[in-house]
C-alpha cells in the first residue's frame, strides 16, 4: 500500500473526509484490512468507524442461563430413539435459536485443520499472488475482497472475504487459487454430506418426509466463504461482521479458538463459545421463509479483537445468483387456516440480488418478502 493512500485514512480534519474516496483507496490497494494492517496502521480509519447505537445491546456472558445448544449426532443413523431425540432437539435448536453446534459431525478432525489452515494460507500469502483474485464481480467462481458492501453499508467491517462457488457446478482445481485448492474441494464434500443429513434432521423436525427439503433442491447450491479478521487496534469502534442474517437455507460455520461470535437470543447478545471439533449450524432466511416463521434466521454478529487474527470457514446452502425458475414459498404442508402463509413466492436470485444491495445495513431482507 503506498504512503499517500494511508495518510488519506488517517486524516483528521472532518473538513476533507470524503468517505467515497477512501473506500475507493482503500479497494483499490486489492489487500483488504490485512494490508492495513501490515502497513503497521495504529488507528481505525474513519470508514470503519460504527455509530455507537448498534452496540447498544446488553451482552451476555456464556455463564448465563442461555447457552446455544449443542446436539450429538452420534448413532442418529442406528439408533431410532437416539435419532428421535436429536429430530427434537434440532427442532427446538431451530424454532427457538436458529443455531446449534453439532459434535460427532462425521468431518475428521484432520480435514478441519487442513480448511483452517487453507484459508489463513490464502489471506497470508503474498499480497501480489492474493491480488490476481481481488474482484467485486459476483459471478467469478472465486472472488476476493475487502466487505461485499464495501460501497453500501453504513461503515465498513474488519474483515476480507475469500468467497468460492463449489456446488452445483463443481470447480475444477484450475479454477480455485493454488494454494488451497484441494482442501477446498475436499472439505465442501465433507459439508455437503453433513448438509444433507441436517436437511434430513430439519425435514423430520417439521413432520415431512426427511428427504422433502432436499427434494425442493434447498440443499443444491454451495459456496464457502474463508473470512479473515485481523487485529484490530480499536476494536470497540467497529466491527468484524455487523449484525446481519444469512441470505441462504442453511450455514455450516467453522470458527477457530478466538471467539467473537455473538447471536441475539431475546434481545441479548450471547456468545457462540468455540469448542474444539464442534460446527455451528445455523438456519437462513430462506429456510424461514420455507418454514412460515417456524424456524428462525437469527442475527448474529462478529465482535472485532486485538489478538487476531480470527479466522472462520462459513459454507452456505444457496444457488445464490444462479438463474434458477424454481419459486420459493411457505411449504403448503406447514400451512392451515391459523398458520396463513406469510411471504410471497420468490426465486433465490431474486432473494440474494435483494440482499446484496441491501447490504448489512442492519435490517432483515425477510420483511421486503412479507404478505
Amino acid at each position: 500500500m503506498e504512503a499517500t493512500n494511508l495518510n488519506q485514512f488517517h486524516h483528521e480534519n472532518g473538513e476533507t473526509y470524503d468517505r467515497q474516496s477512501e473506500l475507493k483507496a482503500l479497494d483499490e490497494t486489492k489487500a483488504g484490512v490485512k494490508g492495513l494492517v501490515d502497513a503497521g496502521i495504529t488507528k481505525v480509519p474513519r470508514i470503519f468507524i460504527h455509530p455507537k447505537t448498534t452496540q447498544n445491546y446488553s451482552s451476555v456472558s456464556t455463564a448465563n442461563k442461555h447457552k446455544i445448544p449443542i446436539i450429538d449426532l452420534q448413532g442418529i443413523h442406528g439408533n431410532e430413539m437416539k435419532r428421535r431425540q436429536v429430530v427434537e432437539a434440532v427442532g427446538e435448536a431451530s424454532a427457538t435459536w436458529g443455531f446449534f453446534q453439532v459434535v460427532n459431525h462425521g468431518i475428521p478432525g484432520n480435514v478441519l485443520e487442513e480448511i483452517m489452515s487453507g484459508v489463513r494460507g490464502f489471506h497470508e500469502q503474498d499480497t501480489e499472488v492474493k491480488k490476481e483474485w481481488y474482484t467485486r464481480d459476483r459471478s467469478r467462481r472465486v472472488v476476493y475482497n475487502c466487505n461485499f458492501d464495501l460501497y453500501t453499508a453504513p461503515a465498513a467491517n474488519w474483515r476480507d472475504t475469500v468467497h468460492c462457488n463449489m456446488a452445483p457446478n463443481p470447480p475444477h482445481p484450475q479454477q480455485l487459487p493454488p494454494i488451497c485448492s484441494d482442501i477446498l474441494i475436499k472439505y465442501s464434500k465433507e459439508v455437503e454430506k453433513l448438509g444433507g443429513v441436517c436437511f434430513e434432521l430439519l425435514s423430520e423436525a417439521l413432520g415431512l418426509h426427511p428427504n422433502y427439503l432436499k427434494d425442493i433442491e434447498c440443499n443444491k447450491g454451495l459456496a464457502l466463504l474463508g473470512h479473515y479478521y485481523p487485529p484490530c487496534p480499536k476494536p470497540d469502534l467497529t466491527f468484524g461482521t455487523t449484525k446481519h442474517a444469512n441470505n441462504d437455507f442453511l450455514t455450516i460455520l467453522l470458527q477457530d479458538r478466538t471467539g467473537g461470535l455473538q447471536v441475539l437470543h431475546q434481545n441479548q447478545w450471547i456468545d457462540v463459545p468455540p469448542s474444539p471439533g464442534a460446527i455451528v449450524v445455523n438456519i437462513g432466511d430462506l429456510l424461514q421463509l420455507v418454514t412460515n416463521d417456524r424456524f428462525k434466521s437469527s442475527e448474529h454478529r462478529v465482535l472485532a479483537n486485538h489478538c487476531g487474527p480470527r479466522i472462520s470457514v462459513a459454507c452456505f446452502f444457496s444457488t445464490f445468483l444462479l438463474p434458477l425458475p424454481r419459486l420459493y414459498g411457505p411449504i403448503k404442508e406447514l400451512l392451515s387456516d391459523e398458520n396463513p402463509p406469510k411471504y410471497r413466492e420468490t426465486t433465490v436470485k431474486e432473494y440474494v440480488a435483494y440482499f446484496h444491495a441491501k447490504g448489512l445495513d442492519g435490517t432483515s431482507a425477510l420483511l421486503h418478502f412479507k404478505l
